[in-house]
C-alpha cells in the first residue's frame, strides 16, 4: 500500500516517463499557463524577435493569446503580453475582418495626415489615452499555416495594427500619449507600478 505522496511521485514519474518518450509536447503543455501581462512587466518593453518556422507551439501559443484576449474582453492581443518576446499578435472579429492571427506583421504602408484617437491596452487596465496616428495602414503577415497575407483598413482596425505591432517593438500607450494625458493618467500609472494593477 502507497501514501498518497508515493501514489503522486509514481504518478509524476509515470508522466515524466512519457514525456522523455515524446508522448507529450512538453513546451505545448506548459504553455497552458500563459498569462496576461501588466505594465511594469519587463517583458513589454523587449523588442520582439521574428518566429523563424511555424510549428504547432506557435499555433498552440496563438490559441492561447486569443483565449487570453477574449477572457479579458480585448479586441487585440501581442504575444509580449501573453509572456513571449515573439511578433505575433492576433485581433478579434470586427466587421469585414475575421479574428486573425498576424505572424511576423510588417507595414506595406502608412498613409495620411495624423488623427487622434482613443485607445485603452490590456496590459495597463482602466487607463484611456488620446494618440495621433496614421488613419490609413496597410499591412502583410503570415497566417498560422504559413500563407501570407495582406491587409488595408483605414478605420479602427488600421489603428489597432499599429498599437499591436508598437507592443512587438517594446512601445506602449504611455510613450505615445499627450502631456495631458500624462497628467490625468499618472495616479493610475504609479499604482501599476507599485504593483496594485489587477489583470
Amino acid at each position: 500500500m502507497h501514501s498518497s505522496k508515493d501514489g503522486q511521485r509514481v504518478i509524476v514519474r509515470a508522466w515524466l516517463q512519457r514525456v522523455n518518450a515524446g508522448a507529450y509536447d512538453l513546451v505545448v503543455h506548459l504553455d497552458r499557463a500563459h498569462r496576461l501581462h501588466l505594465y511594469p512587466d519587463p517583458v513589454l518593453r523587449r523588442p520582439s524577435a521574428p518566429v523563424a518556422e511555424i510549428t504547432d507551439e506557435t499555433r498552440a501559443f496563438v490559441q492561447e493569446m486569443f483565449r487570453i484576449m477574449r477572457e479579458k474582453k480585448g479586441f487585440g492581443l501581442a504575444a509580449p503580453q501573453a509572456g513571449r518576446n515573439l511578433r505575433i499578435f492576433v485581433t478579434e472579429e470586427h466587421e469585414d475582418f475575421p479574428a486573425r492571427a498576424y505572424i511576423n506583421p510588417s507595414f506595406i504602408a502608412l498613409d495620411g495626415p495624423v488623427e487622434v484617437g482613443e485607445e485603452g491596452c490590456l496590459s495597463l487596465p482602466d487607463i484611456r489615452v488620446h494618440i495621433r496616428r496614421p488613419p490609413r495602414a496597410a499591412i502583410r503577415a503570415l497566417d498560422e499555416t504559413g500563407n501570407l497575407f495582406e491587409l488595408w483598413n483605414d478605420e479602427m482596425m488600421a489603428r489597432c495594427w499599429q498599437h499591436e505591432t508598437d507592443h512587438l517593438d517594446g512601445i506602449l500607450i504611455l510613450d505615445r500619449m499627450s502631456p495631458m494625458d500624462k497628467l490625468v493618467t499618472r495616479r493610475a500609472v504609479r499604482a501599476l507600478e507599485r504593483g496594485e494593477g489587477h489583470a
